[in-house]
């Protein structure tokens, strides 16, 4: 599954690629070296975020779901108490 950015969002993280190597690396990039380096970023490192982001939901969402029994149970034939 390719992850598809939207215009802006990629416009602004080829803006902060640039920002980056010119402040860190001394070295400046223009539009065409800083989407190759987005995309490189994007097709290699990605879809490991992507994956461990897809983990961490899956596991938050189990924690709410085992929560379940206990905030949303109701005792069952309580009328008669012993």
């Amino acid at each position: 599954m390719a992850i598809k950015l939207d215009k802006d969002v990629e416009q602004r993280l080829i803006g902060s690629i640039q920002r980056y190597c010119a402040d860190q690396l001394d070295e400046e990039l223009g539009d065409l070296k800083a989407r190759l380096l987005l995309d490189f970023c994007l097709r290699e490192i990605g879809p490991s975020v992507y994956n461990q982001a897809i983990l961490d939901a899956q596991a938050a969402m189990q924690d709410r779901i085992a929560e379940l029994q206990t905030e949303c149970y109701e005792t069952e034939f309580s009328y008669w108490k012993k």
